[in-house]
């Protein structure tokens, strides 16, 4: 898919990040894929998978654009979504259509920086990539090095970004109007009024997750009101 045609599919749409750890219910390919279709189904514009199993599973199961990324722990670095080229070409070869990778400051695998990361894999998959940062900063170096496209998706997740509850509506609307590529909102989006409203702040689409895939943290939240209620 050229690039015009996917970014004009994104446009003010929502993406949906279908993916389960290890300990929950819904962990799988079977499961992610049949999470994807009702996603598909529910009218989202894109889906957010992570690992060449998941991807691959979700690429025979729905048409629409797959943001794949591949999430690995590596002993000695933080980075953790995509962090070497090695696992960039896998998920480029489950069928990714767009790669999402770690573009923060922190130190990469192999001494490379996020902007040698981006060119490599660039060269390597010739899939554009989605630079997932934490901070202005780092949004602003992903679109110079190439990436074509900028998340919020890290922040709140260094411990340079802020932490806390709400998404970072401030980096959003701080990034958006000066960011030479379309930006994501992603992180702690949980309801349709926040996702709009980040819409409005300049995000080009938004990325929700576990207020939509994760049904025990979902569970969890109406149990929570119901006990505070007594």
């Amino acid at each position: 898919m050229q690039l015009s045609s996917l970014l004009a599919k994104l446009r003010h749409g929502l993406i949906v990040s279908c993916q389960a750890l290890p300990d929950e219910p819904l962990y799988g390919a079977v499961h992610m894929a049949a999470m994807a279709r009702a996603a598909a189904m529910g009218g989202a514009v894109a889906i957010r998978a992570n690992s060449p199993a998941d991807i691959a599973a979700i690429r025979a199961a729905v048409t629409l654009p797959i943001i794949g990324l591949y999430k690995v722990d590596l002993p000695g670095f933080e980075v953790r979504i995509t962090p070497t080229l090695d696992h960039a070409r896998e998920i480029a070869d489950a069928g990714a259509d767009l790669i999402a990778l770690d573009a923060t400051l922190r130190p990469h695998p192999g001494g490379l920086t996020s902007a040698e990361l981006i060119a490599r894999v660039h060269a390597a998959t010739g899939c554009p990539i989605l630079a997932d940062i934490s901070t202005m900063e780092e949004g602003l170096a992903a679109a110079k090095a190439g990436a074509e496209v900028v998340a919020t998706t890290l922040s709140g997740y260094t411990d340079y970004s802020p932490d806390q509850a709400e998404p970072d509506f401030e980096l959003i609307q701080q990034l958006a109007p000066v960011l030479s590529t379309p930006l994501i909102a992603e992180g702690r989006i949980t309801t349709p009024e926040q996702a709009a409203h980040a819409l409005v702040l300049g995000a080009h689409a938004v990325v929700v997750g576990s207020a939509i895939t994760r049904p025990q943290e979902i569970t969890e939240r109406f149990v929570t009101r119901l006990t505070n209620h007594r």
